[in-house]
This record gives C-alpha cells, structure tokens and sequence, in this order.
C-alpha cells in the first residue's frame, strides 16, 4: 500500500488533479463491503492533510463499521454532467486504517474549518488504485495508476 504521500511523490500532476477534483465539493461517496460481502454506498467528506488521505466519521457508524472489519474501499469525488465534462472525474481504492491518536488531525481540522467533534472515527486511507477521467471534445481519457505497475491511459472516442 502507497501513503498518499508517496503516491504524490511517484504522480504529482495526477494527484494535484485529484485533489482538485475532492476539493471541488467536500462531500464525496464511499463504498465499503458489509458483513456479508455487498457493498455500501455512504457520503464522506475526505481530506487530505501533510501528505495523508483521511476522512472522519460518525462513532461507530456502519461505514466505520465496515472499514474496522474489512479495510477495502472505493473512494469517487461528485461529480454531475457539467463538472466531469468541464473538470473531470476522480477515484481512489485502497485501505483504511482505524486511528486512535487524533489529537493533531483535530487540533488542524479545528484550526482549519473552526469544526471541533466530540467524537470522530478517524481514519488513515493508504492508495493501490487511482483513476483521473477527464473529456476530451467528443471522447474520454482514463488515466490510471496502480501501485506497482505505474500509470496507463486509455483513450476513448
């Protein structure tokens, strides 16, 4: 598994773009596997902070459940018709770790946003997958990274 950071040190214009395209709307969507193996859809709001991928959730909600019992997740910014014909498309795969020591992320989102949680999930997401799609006039390019193999790109017109 790739940190964040060393994803950006191996593809630093890719992850400049998907940056980008996470930041555009704070809300994203994550699909995590259930207990017995369907996948769950729920919203998230990513961040990334010195070089990590993280996100936040509810205590013990049944994404944070999901992802304590089976790491895997699939990560896509929004996206609607305009914005991906106009700024493109994102998504991140990989696994997420459960973090206990969560006093420097809040202390940062707090001095960030002014948000200060009670409680928070928090969790550390490594990367083995990411795909930057963007529009180009009546086609598409898919630009994907895999951790190990590097970067391919398929166009389609």
């Amino acid at each position: 598994m790739a940190t964040w950071a060393e994803f950006t040190a191996e593809q630093p214009d890719m992850a400049a773009f998907v940056e980008s395209r996470f930041a555009a709307d704070r809300h994203a969507l994550i699909a995590t596997l259930r207990r017995d193996g369907a996948p769950r859809i729920s919203g998230v709001e990513p961040d990334f902070l010195d070089g990590e991928l993280w996100a936040g959730m509810m205590p013990n909600s049944l994404k944070s459940r999901d992802l304590r019992r089976d790491p895997r997740f699939a990560l896509h910014c929004t996206s609607t018709v305009a914005s991906m014909t106009e700024a493109g498309d994102a998504k991140i795969s990989g696994t997420a770790e459960f973090w206990t020591d969560k006093d420097v992320y809040l202390k940062n989102l707090f001095d960030r946003t002014g948000w200060q949680p009670e409680e928070i999930d928090l969790f550390r997401f490594d990367v083995t997958e990411v795909v930057q799609l963007t529009v180009e006039g009546d086609g598409m390019a898919v630009l994907s990274w895999h951790e190990g193999r590097g970067t391919r790109l398929v166009s389609k017109k």
